[in-house]
């Protein structure tokens, strides 16, 4: 079942959006000129200026957060699953470590490229594709967006990606990229449709998707597992699509699109008769309610990009480039 996870996030469009409804109104001031509505308007979401402020108070932020195991420092500047993968890693290294990370290395960004689309009404958001001192060779990918201009700019999404992997987008003469509706129908399939169609196939397969380590290879790794003696490992997938959890897409040169989206997942371990569930490492116990006995359930949230091919290329399937996931919380019984 998709669980809507942000009702504050909800809340505050609903409030928005009556706002917006007020406005229009008056949208004649009283000398007869028409006020121009920036909810309807198509423009770009930010100047590359602003982009750059953005990802600099999000650096900085995690920067404190991590050195510190202290989510405060940057809850103001994530959300959606990066904000829920955050979180979790930060509560669980104060349990650990609650004098801060000793062994804390500040994440440092390079190289920044900025795609921002053109689009009428909020969310606002863009795309960093940067180089970073962490993950080896691959380019992370972070999505920012706000709900309204007094707001600050919070990441959403954080994936890496080969290099080689990140696609051209398409750009109009000024450089502003073009954001794909969620229901799309000239794709192969529907941004909307994205996070179910996909943990649909971690259950039963289909030819959707491309082969590839974060598809194939996953079921794969997963078959195994929930094969070892003595233990029964089971999987639960559910699509994650309402509110900051919602799909984000790009369109790229070709005619297709790249799409971030969210998904939530459940990996219980039972231990046979006699036998005990492998002890977890302690950031696992740190985010782990009641007493681990027979079996261990843990929660995760993860954040996949992928290139969702044009329907004019007809049999093309949907690639997932990369995949971030982190634990958010466990239950032992």
């Amino acid at each position: 079942m998709t669980r809507d996870r942000s009702p504050r996030k909800l809340r505050r469009r609903d409030r928005n959006a009556l706002i917006a409804a007020s406005l229009a109104a008056l949208s004649l001031t009283s000398s007869g000129c028409v006020v121009v509505h920036g909810e309807r308007e198509v423009i770009p979401a930010t100047t590359r200026a602003e982009a750059a402020k953005a990802l600099k108070q999000f650096t900085n932020a995690y920067n404190a957060a991590d050195k510190a195991y202290d989510g405060s420092l940057d809850a103001d500047y994530t959300t959606g699953a990066l904000g829920d993968i955050d979180a979790a890693r930060l509560k669980a290294g104060n349990a650990t470590s609650p004098d801060g990370n000793s062994t804390h290395s500040p994440l440092v960004l390079t190289d920044a490229n900025y795609t921002i689309p053109k689009k009428a009404g909020w969310p606002r958001w863009f795309v960093a594709d940067t180089k970073a001192n962490k993950g080896g060779d691959a380019r992370w990918l972070l999505v920012f967006m706000r709900d309204d201009l007094s707001e600050p700019w919070q990441a959403s999404y954080l994936t890496l990606v080969a290099p080689d992997a990140v696609p051209e987008f398409k750009k109009d003469a000024d450089g502003w990229a073009e954001a794909v509706p969620a229901d799309s129908t000239e794709l192969a399939v529907a941004p909307k449709n994205l996070s179910d169609d996909y943990t649909t196939y971690l259950k039963s397969g289909g030819s959707t998707f491309a082969n590839g380590t974060h598809t194939s290879a996953w079921r794969v790794e997963r078959q195994r597992n929930a094969t070892r003696p003595g233990l029964a490992t089971q999987y639960i997938d559910e699509p994650l699509t309402s509110g900051d959890y919602a799909p984000l897409a790009l369109r790229t040169a070709d005619g297709g699109a790249l799409v971030f989206f969210t998904t939530h997942h459940y990996v219980k371990q039972t231990a046979a008769p006699g036998t005990s569930v492998p002890t977890p490492n302690k950031n696992v116990q740190a985010l782990t309610k009641g007493e681990i006995k027979q079996s261990l359930t843990m929660e995760f949230v993860s954040n996949e990009v992928a290139l969702d091919p044009g329907k004019e290329f007809d049999g093309a399937k949907v690639s997932v480039l990369g995949r971030v996931e982190g634990l958010t919380g466990a239950q032992g019984e």
